[in-house]
């Protein structure tokens, strides 16, 4: 993915920062790109914040955030996940994540990405002064810093392979990958107990 990151060097940024708890009541289905860091992109008429920097050319068709250490820390609400999804980020790079948020991330299509502080820290000075765009590969696991040079990430196996493909866990095990596995299970359950199959 090449695209326009946004830097918001923010640390501790909560879910309930991501998306207020009032917002979280959509029927299933619906967008929550709006909800998106609401308290901040919108005013208390609901008109937008002119110089909050999700509402700013460049960064409103970001879909790279580059933020702050603990990201999505607070409530386990899947919605923070689902109002950057939906917004239309597909990445966010920090130094750490909320564990709960971190997995939310992944089951909902964006990725979670961990470099070292000063990394993370060069390329919002990176994205705010130069060149907004950066690039990140998931398959060779790499973000390409502005000027040149990659920077390694890792991520689980599982995690890479749902992102790349766009799924989530339950899209997986319905896939034919895993269907010898779920016939297996199912014949020796049928003979550990078969009064389950009657």
């Amino acid at each position: 993915l090449t695209a326009v990151a946004v830097p918001l060097w923010i640390e501790d940024l909560d879910t309930d920062q991501l998306i207020p708890g009032r917002l979280c009541v959509r029927p299933a289905g619906a967008s929550y790109a709006d909800a998106l860091l609401a308290h901040w992109r919108f005013g208390e008429d609901g008109e937008e914040v002119a110089d909050f920097i999700l509402n700013r050319a460049p960064y409103r068709s970001a879909e790279i955030l580059v933020a702050g250490a603990n990201f999505g820390c607070g409530s386990s609400r899947e919605h923070a996940a689902w109002a950057l999804r939906d917004f239309g980020i597909r990445v966010v790079i920090a130094p750490s994540f909320a564990e709960i948020f971190r997995a939310n991330a992944v089951r909902s299509g964006v990725a979670p990405i961990v470099l070292p502080t000063e990394t993370v820290a060069a390329l919002v000075d990176a994205v705010t002064t130069g060149a907004p765009e950066l690039t990140v590969d998931l398959e060779r696991g790499m973000v390409v810093l502005p000027g040149g040079g990659e920077q390694p990430f890792e991520l689980a196996e599982l995690d890479r392979e749902l992102l790349i493909k766009g799924m989530d866990t339950t899209d997986l095990i319905a896939s034919d990958s895993w269907s010898a596995e779920i016939d297996a299970f199912q014949r020796a359950d049928r003979e550990r107990r078969p009064w389950i199959y009657l």
